[in-house]
């Protein structure tokens, strides 16, 4: 039986970007990153009403790795410890930057109430799993051993990301809860690249065409970069690649998922999140009709405002939360 034809019903304000947003390719990775400076220019800026203290540490990397970069923003005017939220950006595990999810760190910081800890990890195809889940991982890991001094709540440390920022932090969420620590209260898991074995319905159908960003062929040199030649779709990827693949969710931190229509991650994220309900994780999905990869890029519409403030308010009920007694 054929597929019928997929109705691109974008919404109103995005779909004159959507052409623009398709010619997006992984194809060239030099080049992509490249593009980002000119990308980032067109982009509108977050003009935060909250005055905020922006600056960048270096913190101590995995055993034998680099130091990794790290950019803090705290809102100025709190002296009492606040929540913090490692966040991962997004590129696919090949492009990206501190830069280009600036804007969104400011957001969070800003509008949250906490303080944000944006992670420089190691890009691949140069730096392949699991140096990025490990740069993440050691970044939440100082955060959280030095939170008094970072005027940090211990009690209040989150991890997220969009793409495969998210997927990272699902994975360094697996990671925490495997090791024993550190302890999370939330991980935000925005449009999240899951799953290395492309085999899902939207991926077959939305990935085979012209749409932004997430076509196969982005996702298939994404995954190869990532996981190293061959390796993709075989038996034994690590969950903590492709969480997809983990088959015990049980104990992981609350969740924030959120979906896109005309997305090709769509159905694996999805599924995770049901997956995360069915293990006992208190899980909260988002799906938006009309739709596509980074959208939120153009914050200037009312679609991608309308993600953006239901981010910011499920990330901020998990982070300023009541913190459960011990028993």
């Amino acid at each position: 039986m054929s597929t019928p034809p997929i109705n691109y019903d974008y919404d109103p304000e995005l779909a004159p970007f959507a052409p623009a947003f398709a010619q997006l390719s992984f194809a060239d990775i030099p080049a992509a990153r490249d593009g980002e400076a000119t990308l980032l220019g067109l982009l509108p800026p977050y003009d935060s009403l909250v005055p905020l203290t922006v600056d960048e540490l270096l913190v101590p990397g995995p055993e034998g790795a680099p130091d990794v970069r790290v950019r803090r923003y705290r809102p100025a005017a709190h002296d009492a410890p606040l929540p913090a939220l490692v966040y991962v950006h997004g590129g696919g595990f090949v492009v990206g930057s501190l830069e280009l999810y600036d804007a969104d760190c400011r957001r969070l910081a800003a509008e949250v109430g906490a303080v944000v800890f944006s992670v420089d990890y190691r890009l691949a195809p140069e730096h392949p799993f699991p140096a990025a889940l490990h740069d993440c991982f050691a970044a939440l890991t100082w955060v959280a051993d030095n939170a008094a001094d970072l005027g940090v709540d211990p009690d209040r440390i989150g991890i997220g990301g969009e793409s495969a920022g998210g997927g990272i932090s699902a994975g360094v969420a697996l990671l925490a809860r495997d090791r024993g620590g550190p302890r999370l209260c939330v991980q935000f898991l925005g449009i999240p690249e899951l799953d290395d074995r492309l085999a899902t319905r939207s991926m077959r159908t939305l990935g085979a065409e012209s749409i932004p960003v997430t076509t196969i062929a982005n996702m298939e040199i994404s995954w190869d970069s990532y996981l190293g030649p061959g390796v993709r779709g075989t038996e034994g990827v690590s969950p903590y690649a492709a969480p997809a693949r983990a088959t015990d969710l049980a104990g992981l931190p609350p969740a924030l998922v959120t979906a896109y229509e005309f997305d090709a991650l769509r159905d694996e994220d999805m599924a995770y999140a049901q997956q995360l309900m069915s293990a006992g994780v208190p899980t909260e999905l988002h799906v938006y009709s009309g739709a596509f990869h980074s959208c939120t890029w153009l914050s200037h519409t009312v679609l991608s405002q309308k993600i953006l403030a239901d981010v910011v308010d499920g990330l901020r009920r998990r982070l300023h939360a009541p913190v459960p007694e011990a028993v």
